[in-house]
């Protein structure tokens, strides 16, 4: 019997794509012409994927980039049919057992009790319990990976304007399956402006290479929202520009993943399709404003005054009233692009996720938006952001990808 048998199929879940029209203009040369025979991008830097902007998984050097760069991520069950793109590879003392002391009227939550031979440090980090049992099994490695991918990634800093937190955490399903973590997300700091930008995507899990297709988003994303904002002295002026970027730089990954001189839209969807949510946090005299772009079930939501709701995102309801889980997702671009502008006031707190958290936090009303509107009211450390995302709630079970904004200054 599986583990997680509530778990749905792609099919079951209505994942489909459509056909808006491709991005105006000619693709970007973003990667330089496979070595003859080898079906291998050529060049000394030809493994590291944006070759525009340089290796986002290691910090923009001097720009507080924190694109996570756990590359290339291995065919996840594919065999030899394609090859790895990239080459390179706290809470404080005394952490809590309960969850008994959180402010607020929300109900109260405990960690999954640890078995009877855990040692000291297993009792406080069992993972927070919303309900339902936690089911035991020992964490799998993805199969089949041909290089490093890491089941958590997290990371926390602050500017004058803003303070910044992201994990993406690789959900109980997948780690039960040996499956990679699909998510990912990227941040990145432009000294000049003192604008924030950022990037969460979920590869669609349907897609051979999800997490290829993720990263990409990300990276490809975070270093066009760079060069825009440092052109335009912290602005995005071109969402079409942006969206287009990504598309094709996942058409020419699926054709470095196929080994061919191009890939279809349809052949690129079917390896690398992911969702994105990308934008750009600018402190301005007047406060800080976010401009986003979404697409995809990704989302956007909100804390103010202690009620967490969504801003723009997210899942549908379809004719029958019920959440829709069909996806539109990149490399296909709207026909219509509606970016969305949201201004950060003090004491609210912007969230952008994917699906894994969002499916869960559903209407803001129940006990795992009472959790994150009680733990986010102010910065916490990276480590326990991480920490709260890994919760656990019965028939939930899918990757997770969360980045919070805190404007600074003035009451939280």
């Amino acid at each position: 019997m599986p583990i997680f048998p509530s778990r749905r199929s792609g099919e079951e879940r209505g994942e489909q794509y459509g056909s808006p029209p491709p991005p105006p203009g000619p693709p970007p040369a973003l990667f330089p012409p496979a070595a003859p025979g080898t079906g291998r991008p050529g060049g000394p830097d030809s493994g590291h994927g944006d070759s525009g902007h340089g290796d986002s998984g290691h910090g923009d050097s001097g720009h507080g980039n924190s694109g996570h760069g756990n590359s290339g991520h291995g065919d996840s069950g594919h065999g030899d049919s394609v090859y790895d793109v990239d080459r390179d590879g706290g809470w404080p003392p005394g952490a809590p057992t309960s969850r008994a002391g959180l402010p607020g009227a929300g109900p109260q939550y405990a960690p999954a009790p640890p078995p009877a031979s855990a040692g000291d440090l297993d009792g406080p980090w069992q993972p927070i319990l919303i309900d339902g049992a936690a089911p035991g099994f020992t964490y799998r490695p993805p199969a089949g990976g041909l290089s490093y991918r890491p089941d958590t990634v997290c990371d926390g800093w602050s500017t004058d304007a803003l303070d910044l937190r992201l994990a993406s955490v690789r959900g109980y399903a997948h780690r039960a399956e040996g499956r990679p973590r699909e998510d990912d997300a990227a941040a990145a700091y432009d000294e000049i402006s003192k604008a924030v930008v950022f990037a969460v995507a979920d590869g669609v899990s349907d897609a051979r290479q999800p997490h290829i297709g993720s990263q990409l988003a990300c990276r490809s994303a975070v270093g066009e929202l760079l060069d825009q904002v440092r052109a335009s002295g912290g602005h995005v002026t071109d969402w079409g520009k942006l969206l287009g970027t990504v598309h094709w730089q996942l058409r020419e990954q699926a054709a470095r993943l196929l080994r061919r001189q191009d890939a279809t839209m349809e052949e690129t969807a079917d390896l690398l399709a992911t969702t994105l949510v990308a934008g750009a946090a600018t402190p301005t005299p007047d406060g800080v404003q976010v401009a986003l772009v979404s697409v995809g079930d990704s989302g956007v939501w909100a804390i103010k005054h202690g009620q967490l709701y969504g801003l723009s995102g997210g899942k549908e309801l379809g004719s029958d009233g019920l959440v829709s889980s069909a996806v539109q997702p990149l490399p296909y671009v709207p026909a219509d692009i509606r970016p969305r502008a949201v201004h950060l006031d003090p004491g609210m707190v912007l969230l952008v996720g994917t699906d894994g958290f969002g499916d869960p936090v559903g209407d803001g009303r129940g006990r795992v938006a009472d959790l994150f509107t009680n733990e986010l009211a102010t910065p916490i450390p990276p480590l326990a952001f991480a920490f709260t995302l890994d919760f656990y709630r019965e028939t939930f079970d899918d990757d997770r990808t969360l980045l919070a904004l805190w404007p600074r200054g003035g009451p939280r």
